[in-house]
């Protein structure tokens, strides 16, 4: 977008990219803009989505409740491994889960509040128009699945009346052309038809490598969002309406999180194609019912019981395990190659990378720090045991990502980097051969070019064999490199960590346009 100057389109290497809208899009270049073209940049609208959810749920918490609940639903979020992870990303997912989650809460009040009904409602279209705008139809067919499914299971006691749903799908559908009844006029129904092609397919068949069994997503969200994931199981086991002793917004709401809950991990459980982030959605149903069972706690509502402490201490084991497990294996790798048979892995644990026994510590002295909280803490204060482990959590997410995830990227990536870095500014091509990233033209800033536009899906086999006007460089992996080892136009560079370095041959005849 800011080498074109086209804000409309989402390009990847200057071709019409269609799986995503743009809001998501916008927001990062808004960031380039005052930071530069950077990691940071890339990252800072996350960070701030990150910032303003915790202020959401602490205003909303305080709001159904009170400051106390408020600041727990908080809380539970920040000290969660991977909602606190994802605020950190460069993904789409924070903003789109966000919108969302609004859509719903709006939408909740609409219900509660009937003189305040309209608003309310034309509140939940606006955030769930840019819900769509940030990742597609999606966003609405998850907010519809969990009204129609709370309706049904209130026994239709609760019902959608038509000038909600008019006042709602108005100011939704008027969100959401702010990009598609502009690309629908400016470029004719290609993109459009394309655009839903794509979800359709993503519903319908499992793109490669993202295949997994029915259950993935339930593992991801019991141990990626330990530990408020055990708090949250405990919520599902009372009844909230009989131990609240009258009517509260936050009772009434227990019912919308656990129905959003449910249609997120069996919609994305349907679907075929499989990823971790597709679930994230739930970590918001997921935070709030972890929170409300630890408000039910302080206030002797509901008791502590030997599962808990039991998933705690063992998911927390296990985690605390791998956390500690990653720097040994980078002090040990030569001891641990022979039982890899991945030949790409082991090239990769051939990089230099300089560890310490330090770094264990983190996973080491977080998993003292849960032993602490659960078996004495937890007895003698219980707001102490709430603070202590979800601060523990954060913590030990903050250094572990500052300290030892750039090492980790040092082996999975770091020699494709380099490459990457060192051709900046360099008036060559660069393409990625047998496996599929990006990477090459954040790192190289690819700079303008209409030659992959023009060329499609032949861009390619032109750089390959084509006449080119410049030099050529090709990055592959280890275990791909079998199939262009004998190419004609292409002479080896170096190996480094997995990664293979090609350039295309110097043969000065082909050197130039047709």
């Amino acid at each position: 977008m800011i080498l074109t100057g086209n804000y409309s389109r989402v390009q990847i290497d200057f071709k019409p990219f269609w799986e995503k809208p743009p809001l998501f899009f916008w927001m990062q270049t808004a960031a380039m803009h005052i930071f530069g073209i950077n990691e940071f940049a890339a990252r800072f609208p996350n960070a701030c989505v990150g910032v303003l959810t915790l202020l959401i749920l602490f205003l909303i918490g305080k709001k159904l409740k009170d400051n106390t609940f408020g600041f727990i639903w908080a809380l539970m979020y920040l000290g969660a491994f991977t909602p606190h992870l994802y605020f950190k990303s460069g993904i789409i997912d924070p903003t789109f889960n966000l919108c969302i989650f609004l859509g719903i809460y709006f939408f909740f009040r609409a219900k509660i509040e009937p003189k305040k009904s309209m608003p309310n409602t034309l509140l939940a279209g606006v955030f769930i128009g840019l819900a769509i705008l940030t990742k597609g139809p999606v966003g609405g067919l998850i907010w519809a699945l969990t009204v129609f499914f709370y309706i049904v299971s209130t026994k239709f006691k609760q019902s959608v009346k038509w000038k909600e749903i008019l006042i709602f799908g108005i100011s939704c559908l008027l969100v959401a052309s702010i990009w598609f009844a502009n690309e629908l006029i400016n470029n004719g129904f290609w993109f459009i038809n394309e655009f839903i092609t794509y979800q359709i397919r993503l519903f319908s068949t499992p793109d490669a490598g993202h295949g997994q069994p029915f259950y993935y997503h339930f593992v991801v969200v019991l141990i990626g969002c330990f530990p408020i994931s055990i708090f949250a199981i405990r919520a599902f086991t009372y009844s909230h309406a009989k131990i609240d002793s009258a009517f509260t917004e936050l009772t009434a709401f227990v019912p919308w999180m656990k129905t959003t809950f449910w249609v997120v991990m069996i919609l994305f459980s349907i679907v075929t194609t499989k990823i971790v982030h597709y679930s994230s959605m739930s970590y918001f149903p997921v935070s709030f019912l972890a929170a409300k069972f630890l408000y039910d706690w302080l206030n002797e509502r509901a008791t502590w019981n030997k599962w808990v402490s039991f998933g705690i201490l063992s998911i927390g084991f296990i985690l605390s395990l791998v956390l500690a497990a990653v720097p040994y294996v980078g002090m040990h790798t030569q001891e641990i190659i022979p039982f890899i048979k991945d030949p790409f892995a082991v090239k990769n644990l051939e990089a230099v990378v300089d560890w310490h026994i330090y770094e264990m510590f983190i996973g080491i002295v977080y998993f003292a720090v849960i032993v602490f909280a659960v078996a004495f803490l937890r007895k003698q204060s219980k707001k102490a045991f709430i603070y202590t482990l979800s601060l523990a959590t954060a913590v030990c997410l903050f250094l572990f990502g500052a300290i030892v995830v750039p090492k980790i990227e040092r082996y999975t990536q770091g020699a494709a980097i380099d490459f990457y870095e060192s051709k900046r500014g360099q008036d060559v091509y660069i393409h990625v051969l047998g496996f599929k990233s990006y990477a090459h033209l954040f790192y190289f800033q690819k700079p303008v070019s209409k030659v992959s536009a023009e060329k499609g899906e032949a861009y390619e086999d032109w750089l390959l064999n084509g006449k080119v006007d410049k030099p050529v460089f090709f990055v592959t992996k280890f275990d791909r490199y079998e199939e262009y080892r004998n190419h004609p136009n292409l002479e080896l560079i170096k190996e480094e960590n997995g990664f293979v370095f090609l350039k295309r041959r110097n043969d000065t005849k082909n050197l130039f346009l047709k």
